[in-house]
């Protein structure tokens, strides 16, 4: 899935970029002080083009992670969390973006706090939305990681998961699975994106990669004024991992949402503005320029 395809969301503002080592699909829609957002695993951009219209003054900067969407990853060996951050950082310092803020859903609000570590000029806020800011439970915590590891160690595994993972039921079964509700449309664009084998392997890669631990316990060493929005209904991320990373940040708010799911952002866009905006211009008040 390399060719973006013309009726895709935001189309119109997509770009290609070359910033090693990754061949980049970034869409950039907006005028005002630059606010990145990051997707989680197994989505692309394409999750925020319901959120867009209601973030007025910013220019709205959206990668597909490495691997993933229509990015195609330079190494596999750059899918973890701390290489997907250090990738996104020289991304930003190459193109002249300086993120005032980021916005990340799920794993990207992970990749969203390590930035902040690494970035030269940090940005005045995080919003995370149903943050993946916990380990695994229990015996998943020790499967989890293996079982991605070995799958995506086979050249054969993501045609294999494509076959099954593209068929219509699978892919509302697997949303349902996170607690929300999409429209049809949203339904097609998640099957559209699983029947792409590069997409899967991307995915893969990132979750076998994926080593939170240490991000977790520098949690309070960091200082940026942090929003962490979660779902009461989330069954990928429970609320009680925002709660908990809330307590450990050490300028976080918490602020939960009920009868929702882990993709609260293309379920009920508008509320999720509602907190993001005021959050945006309560941490500077020179952010955004136009009202919230």
């Amino acid at each position: 899935m390399q060719l973006i395809p013309p009726d895709w969301p935001l189309r119109q503002h997509s770009r290609r970029i070359r910033c090693r080592p990754h061949d980049w699909h970034v869409q950039i829609t907006g005028q005002g002080p630059d606010v990145l957002m990051l997707h989680g695993a197994g989505a692309s951009a394409h999750s925020f083009h319901p959120l867009v219209p209601h973030l007025p003054g910013y220019r709205l900067i959206m990668p597909d992670l490495p691997g993933q969407g229509f990015t195609r990853a330079g190494g596999m060996l750059r899918l973890g969390l701390d290489a997907m951050a250090d990738d996104l950082t020289t991304l930003c310092k190459d193109q002249g973006w300086q993120p005032d803020a980021i916005i990340g859903h799920s794993a990207g609000a992970a990749i969203a706090l390590r930035m902040v570590e690494m970035a030269p000029r940090p940005p005045r806020a995080v919003v995370g939305i149903n943050a993946a800011l916990g380990p695994f439970d229990g015996f998943a915590g020790w499967l989890f990681p293996k079982l991605a590891k070995a799958m995506s160690a086979s050249p054969f595994v993501a045609a294999i998961m494509t076959r099954m993972a593209s068929k219509r039921k699978q892919v509302e079964n697997l949303l349902k699975g996170t607690g929300s509700t999409l429209p049809d449309a949203g339904v097609t664009l998640y099957q559209r994106l699983v029947t792409d084998p590069r997409h899967i392997e991307g995915t893969l890669g990132m979750m076998a990669q994926w080593q939170l631990e240490p991000l977790i316990e520098r949690l309070p060493q960091i200082m940026v004024p942090t929003l962490l929005i979660a779902s009461d209904r989330d069954l990928a991320v429970p609320p009680r991992v925002s709660k908990s990373a809330a307590k450990a940040l050490a300028r976080a708010r918490y602020h939960e949402l009920a009868g929702l799911g882990h993709l609260v952002h293309e379920e009920a866009p508008e509320l999720v503005a509602r907190l993001i905006l005021p959050f945006l211009d309560e941490s500077d008040g020179t952010l955004s320029v136009v009202g919230g």
